[in-house]
């Protein structure tokens, strides 16, 4: 492990001395299983259509939810001397905007760049920041990204369809209930003079987390035609 936050190359040992301050094995807490046992008794009864709720979610969880991020990200794109701020103190960067709280204390910067790029994980449970990337995914919860983001973050990478050169460099950084990251993906080609609000649309969750790259310009709906 290099230095305090927690940071790693795909190759080095992974240290799970810190201490998460959660009781991994102990399952669903109370009040999730009632929420379970409920929707479950819901979708019985034919009051809720499960392809529905799980549409709500995803669209909480991909787009609504990490809005805060993306403007976060955008300001700093926009903005250098925001951006330099965001690296040196991103709690106090990010608060700046009125994001914060509980799940959005102690955070990090982490920025992308030409021949290097940043992996978030939580090795031992599924540490996040709430505040600004929303509700985290199930995929980041899952045993399997816990484990296999440390080994070999250019295959996790390639699952999730971002290939990236063959002499990229990773950082792995691991999220506790001390320390949590943001990633800043590199700006896409071709928005100089782009508002915040515009470049926004071009950070998604998976950019702002490792495991997916901004959007190009190409990739947005066209406008309307006048």
């Amino acid at each position: 492990m290099a230095g305090a936050h927690h940071d790693h190359s795909h190759s080095q040992a992974h240290d799970h001395g810190h201490d998460h301050g959660h009781d991994h094995d102990a399952g669903p807490d109370p009040m999730t299983k009632r929420v379970q046992a409920l929707e479950a008794l819901l979708v019985e009864k034919g009051y809720v259509d499960p392809a529905a709720v799980d549409a709500l979610i995803e669209t909480y969880e991909s787009k609504i939810g990490p809005r805060n991020g993306a403007r976060v990200v955008a300001k700093a794109w926009a903005d250098p001397d925001y951006r330099q701020r965001l690296l040196e103190d991103a709690t106090g960067a990010i608060a700046e905007l009125g994001f914060g709280g509980r799940q959005g204390e102690h955070m990090v910067a982490v920025e992308n760049a030409p021949g290097r790029h940043n992996l978030v994980v939580c090795t031992l449970c599924s540490c996040y920041p709430w505040p600004v990337l929303g509700v985290p995914p199930a995929w980041y919860k899952s045993a399997a990204y816990r484990s296999r983001a440390v080994l070999e973050p250019r295959g996790v990478l390639e699952e999730f369809g971002v290939r990236l050169p063959e002499d990229t460099e990773f950082r792995i950084w691991d999220s506790t209930a001390e320390i949590r990251y943001l990633v800043i993906p590199e700006r896409p080609a071709g928005t100089e003079g782009w508002t915040e609000e515009q470049l926004a649309d071009l950070v998604t969750r998976d950019s702002m987390i490792g495991t997916g790259l901004a959007k190009s310009p190409a990739d947005l709906p066209a406008e309307p035609a006048a």
